[in-house]
């Protein structure tokens, strides 16, 4: 986690400061979904540290919750994200504007590229540990990749248009909006689902079954209900 805020701030003033002096409001609306990245990684860090403390008498099932709330805290952000570029990226397209350096593309590239091998991991992460918040944590680095994905586009096309075509630019973070705000979305319905004690898989709850079956002086076993509690 700690690794996940240091790259975030790390890309962020890159992305910033790269938007800045390259004249491309796409890569700073990029730095500061970033910025937001390292907001959201804290609140997960913060999540799994209470979820993974023991149950207490004001909490006899666990602390287990924490963590997809934490999750579902992230999602917010995350919409909150998407609103911010998408507003911006509007003024953007309406206000003519200078064409971005091109040197902006090779950063995005290298942004892009760092992004999408850091969620790879963290989805293995996630998956091995079973933990919702680690896997939202990894698409919210996908969509980062995704938004600069799209900026690398929107400012190659200002790039290679040259004079008046300087708008490429604001549609790339309007493109960079809708994948934040889907991904948004995804994100807070899997951290609802474990708020909600959604069904686990059918395969799961078999297995459950079979290890109940087996203890011994076990007739049968008529009801199993089965909720995810901790990470």
């Amino acid at each position: 986690m700690a690794r996940g805020i240091a790259l975030n701030a790390l890309l962020a003033a890159v992305k910033i400061g790269g938007g800045v002096f390259g004249n491309t409001y796409a890569l700073i609306a990029d730095g500061v979904e970033s910025l937001l990245d390292i907001l959201s990684s804290g609140l997960v860090w913060a999540g799994l540290r209470v979820a993974a403390r023991p149950p207490d008498a004001n909490h006899p099932y666990g602390h287990g919750k924490a963590e997809p709330l934490a999750g579902l805290a992230v999602a917010l952000i995350v919409f909150g994200a998407a609103g911010w570029i998408g507003w911006h990226a509007v003024l953007e397209i309406r206000t003519p504007h200078r064409t971005p350096h091109w040197g902006t593309l090779p950063l995005l590239a290298a942004v892009v590229g760092t992004k999408y091998v850091f969620s790879r991991r963290l989805v293995r992460a996630g998956r091995e540990a079973g933990s919702t918040s680690l896997r939202i944590e990894a698409w919210h680095h996908y969509a980062d990749a995704l938004t600069s994905a799209a900026a690398f586009v929107g400012i190659g096309i200002a790039v290679a248009g040259g004079p008046g075509h300087g708008s490429g630019d604001g549609w790339a973070a309007q493109a960079a909006c809708a994948v934040v705000a889907f991904n948004g979305l995804s994100l807070a319905r899997r951290a609802l689902d474990d708020v909600m004690d959604v069904a686990v898989p059918y395969e799961f709850e078999i297995r459950i079954r079979a290890i109940a079956a087996a203890v011994s002086g076990v007739r049968g076993v008529e009801k199993c209900r089965i909720r995810k509690g901790g990470v």
